[in-house]
């Protein structure tokens, strides 16, 4: 009987041999990155071994009976004793199982529940696969940690999904996917020539700049793969400095491809576009959820090649977010792990590596230590205001010392001081909006919406503004077009924002006012102050407050930890105070919160048994519990109509994205209540009465009923 594993829609036929042969050769190859050759062409050849029931075949031919054809491969790994090929393979239809105990009966979905399905014979018989398959026997990864096993088992199922992914679709489309391989030396030669024009520098600001991109790019070829750190204050190009080092860095070393993480995606467009420019878009993959390529409305050439490149990331370089990078690695369905394995040999730049969140920073960095350690990968911790993690990272890679690629007397640091601080106590909101009247161009910054919108209403009419996360994206970016204009033209501009324009938002004020946070948010604001350093710095302020509400309750400990580095560092910015605010801040906070969900140590528990899904259910870095309510202004009005017509197509939500304001659950019931929205299918909303939706201060906080009729 001829087994087939794949029927084309234009008839041609894929036996099961073939397809495991073609999957075995791919996760082979995709596992040697790493060291696992033998583990992935095990996993590979075994991974739908079930397809060799009766049952299966008849379900091929148009049964409506749904088959398990995962287990069997699983349980053969598994009789083999080969536990890191079983998992992969009994997950890779429908994600990693929790491991569960051995008493689980055969019913439960469980990774031991599946054996027992092997071992009581309750599995379609699928024994004629003996006489088309040899398995073999790979030596184990001397692996003895439970959550290094987990790890590593994730990332050999990231190969077999991925292979098992390339072979069917080739199959399918009669053509095998083109790779898109590094051509280093090629990417090396186009930053050379953007940065040409550079060299000589001119003027002392260039002079630094360039003395710390020629540091990164000899570092780069000096140092084997490793951990990196790279420090260096705001103005100093860290960005194109660090891609030098990554793109030196891994033509040296033979290494794949880069990774740059960027902490939100209000950031990566600019990042994404500065690579673009530099080594051409085809060689930059921008890959976030803001990011969706809708293959049925653009089915061009180059969109169909981006397209297939977010799913296993295969591209010279990837420029990501976060909450991408991490939640895959911690992820358990085949859609999110597919890409990991490309991270091996990789070179992984973290931007704004301070940003990295509090109860998910020892996961974040276990992990990074996995990669450094095992995968072959150089990590670089990239920052102006770099977080004490070296004590983290000695735990978990007590045998590599994170290396400074700038250190000390690479440059000079007052070349890049633009501001002086000041600090000047308590202040009544009324007190606030008086001194930001008092002043011809000034941002200030507060911690809650509430309290921009109370110093708001208090400000002089003319060049004032509001920014919020209350405010639409697209209405956020309309204002900050008025605010750069008026900023150009000498004209009066007051902001009040909350923390949103901190992160990486290119606006340049003579004065910034901060309300207290931590010290790496009022940094981030000073980056907003004489930010082309234009302005002498005596006259470039960056004056901290007290306001008049306590801190929210999730700032107090940083509140407290800057208040106390404050009254002991006379100099917000030097790096002695840095260091000493996040070792005070980590400190105050203990290791329990570092890992609030207790991931690692679920992971390293012997009894937990391999929770891949719990895990994944678990690790999500983004609090998910907003709801999403659509504004139909401007050109919302009428992606709204669409909408509301019936259309459902990716490139629409994606543009409705521009249009929407994620709320918590309290405020979405009471504008709810308040009959301000039309409720949809998935949860979110739309505002219909749009008298909740103020032209300046954006959503209301406080929804009334009959705003129509104001």
């Amino acid at each position: 009987m001829k087994y087939l594993a794949h029927i084309s829609e234009d008839g041609r036929e894929q036996t099961v041999a073939r397809h495991l042969e073609g999957t075995a050769e791919l996760c082979a190859e995709f596992a040697a990155a790493f060291g696992a050759e033998g583990q992935g062409r095990l996993a590979g050849l075994s991974h739908d071994i079930g397809k060799y029931s009766l049952a299966f075949q008849q379900r091929l031919a148009g049964s409506a009976k749904r088959v398990d054809h995962s287990t069997a491969g699983a349980y053969e790994c598994g009789i083999r004793r080969q536990p890191y090929a079983a998992f992969a393979v009994a997950g890779h239809h429908g994600g990693l199982p929790n491991g569960g105990g051995k008493g689980d009966g055969a019913d439960v979905g469980t990774f031991q529940g599946r054996m027992r399905r092997g071992r009581q014979k309750a599995l379609e018989p699928y024994e004629d696969w003996k006489g088309e398959i040899t398995l073999p026997d790979p030596a184990l990864p001397a692996v003895k940690d439970p959550a290094e096993a987990m790890f590593y088992t994730r990332m050999l199922y990231s190969c077999l999904v991925d292979a098992d992914f390339l072979d069917t679709e080739a199959f399918m489309d009669g053509v095998p996917r083109a790779k898109n391989p590094a051509n280093m030396d090629a990417l090396w030669d186009a930053l050379r020539n953007f940065i040409q024009p550079w060299f000589p520098p001119k003027g002392e600001l260039n002079q630094q700049r360039c003395a710390i991109l020629r540091r990164c790019m000899e570092g780069g070829v000096d140092r084997e793969p490793g951990l990196f750190t790279l420090t260096v204050p705001t103005g100093g190009g860290k960005t194109v400095a660090s891609l030098a080092f990554a793109l030196a860095h891994a033509r040296e070393h033979g290494l794949r491809r880069v990774v740059y993480v960027v902490p939100y995606t209000s950031i990566i467009d600019q990042t994404a576009q500065v690579f673009r420019k530099i080594l051409g878009s085809e060689n930059v993959l921008e890959h976030h959820s803001g990011v969706v390529y809708d293959l049925e409305e653009e089915a061009r050439p180059d969109t169909i090649r981006m397209a297939k490149a977010t799913e296993n990331w295969d591209m010279p370089v990837i420029v990501t977010t976060a909450v991408q990078f991490f939640e895959s690695l911690y992820a358990n369905r085949s859609s999110k792990c597919r890409k990991l394995h490309n991270l091996a040999k990789s070179v992984i730049v973290f931007d704004e590596a301070q940003m990295l969140p509090l109860p998910y920073l020892r996961p974040c960095v276990w992990a990074i230590a996995q990669l450094v350690k095992g995968y072959g990968a150089s990590a670089v911790l990239c920052s102006a205001t770099q977080p004490a993690l070296a004590p983290i990272f000695r735990q978990y890679l007590p045998d590599a010392v994170p290396w400074e690629l700038c250190p000390p007397g690479t440059f000079r640091p007052e070349t890049f001081r633009r501001v002086c601080f000041q600090n000047c106590g308590m202040v009544t909101w009324a007190e606030l909006a008086e001194r930001l009247n008092a002043r011809h161009q000034v941002l200030c910054i507060v911690n809650r919406r509430k309290s921009a919108q109370t110093v708001f209403s208090c400000l002089q009419t003319e060049g004032a503004f509001h920014l919020s996360t209350l405010m639409y994206p697209a209405h956020r970016r309309q204002v900050l077009e008025q605010i750069r204009f008026r900023l150009k033209e000498g004209l009066p501009c007051r902001v009040i924002s909350t923390s949103l324009i901190e992160a990486g938002v290119d606006v340049d004020f003579p004065a910034v006012f901060r309300e207290e946070a931590g010290l790496d948010s009022v940094l981030q604001a000073a980056g907003r102050c004489n930010r082309e350093g234009r302005r002498p710095l005596g006259e470039s302020t960056v004056t901290v407050f007290q306001g008049q509400e306590p801190a929210p309750r999730q700032f107090r400990t940083a509140v407290d930890t800057f208040r106390l580095i404050a009254a002991a560092f006379p100099d917000l910015s030097e790096p002695e105070t840095i260091q000493a605010y996040f070792r005070q801040f980590l400190y105050l906070k203990g290791e329990g919160q570092q890992d609030a969900k207790q991931i690692l140590a679920q992971m390293k528990d012997p009894r937990s048994h391999c929770p891949f899904e719990a895990v994944a259910e678990q690790f999500k870095l983004i609090d998910n519990r907003t709801r999403t309510v659509y504004i139909p202004l401007g050109e919302g009005e009428e992606l709204v109509g669409r909408l509301q017509s019936g259309e459902g197509s990716r490139n629409l939500f994606r543009a409705l994205g521009q249009y929407g304001v994620s709320v918590y659950e309290q405020h979405f019931r009471a504008l709810e209540q308040a009959n301000c929205l039309r409720l949809l299918a998935d949860g979110s909303a739309i505002l219909t009465d749009l008298g909740a939706y103020h032209s300046q201060t954006g959503l209301t906080l406080e929804p009334e009923m009959g705003f129509l009729a104001i």
